[in-house]
């Protein structure tokens, strides 16, 4: 999991992901600021409670879980971005350490829109449910951890993974490797909880799970057909 880390962080430098980087960033960027300038706007012209110390109270609350909410939400949100140019991160991580596979699977824009929403519909709506618990000290980095780690572990290994396969083996590996795959999220979603470094969390993300994907074993099976009872790519593919 480190191996496949430091090759995704080492490879920041290749000229076709510093596009994607930088469009990443940019995106990711404006989002923080306009939810941190509306919050603070709201903040600055509403009184929420007549007494002083009571306003006071819930004027830190609120400060306190947009921080926690903009960080969580800002893994989606930078995740659409991300996943918007995940075929050129792919193809660029590929070229450098897998250059013997064939073109990917093609993927239908309404398969891939269906995929972002849900996810981002996920993403938006449990975070929200969990803002409460973000309140609570202690247990609040593991309850984001843990939340954010399933849905970030998911939606990047599925972006990878419907590259190769087709959605049921996708499924079938998924399960297979759930605990594995939680804990790269886990690593994803602690890595998007940095400042500065969360910017990159996209690129990274992506190209760290493809490395992940690349070397399970089951993968390389059902390419063979002996898995599964399916062959998700061509039979020309051997990884």
């Amino acid at each position: 999991m480190l191996k496949a880390l430091s090759r995704a962080i080492a490879q920041l430098t290749d000229p076709a992901i510093v596009g994607v980087l930088i469009l990443s960033v940019s995106g990711a960027g404006m989002f923080l600021l306009a939810a941190w300038t509306g919050v603070g706007a709201l903040l600055a012209h509403v009184t929420l409670f007549t007494t002083g110390w009571l306003d006071w109270l819930a004027r830190i609350a609120i400060g306190v879980g947009t921080v926690f909410a903009t960080v969580a939400l800002f893994g989606a949100i930078a995740a659409v971005i991300g996943s918007l140019f995940v075929e050129r991160v792919a193809c660029a991580v590929e070229r450098r350490y897998y250059p013997g596979l064939p073109p990917a699977r093609h993927q239908m824009i309404t398969e891939q829109l269906a995929s972002l929403l849900s996810f981002l519909l996920a993403v938006v709506g449990l975070n929200l449910l969990a803002l409460p618990l973000y309140l609570i000290w202690g247990a609040n980095i593991a309850i984001f951890l843990g939340l954010n780690g399933y849905l970030l572990g998911r939606e990047y290994f599925e972006l990878v993974a419907l590259r190769r396969v087709d959605r049921k083996t996708m499924r079938l590996l998924w399960r297979t490797h759930r605990f594995k795959l939680l804990g790269c999220g886990v690593l994803i979603a602690g890595f998007s909880f940095v400042p500065l470094a969360n910017l990159l969390t996209p690129v990274v993300a992506t190209a760290f799970m493809l490395h992940i994907f690349q070397d399970i074993r089951e993968f390389k099976e059902a390419c063979d057909g002996t898995r599964f009872g399916v062959t998700p790519v061509s039979s020309s593919h051997r990884p």
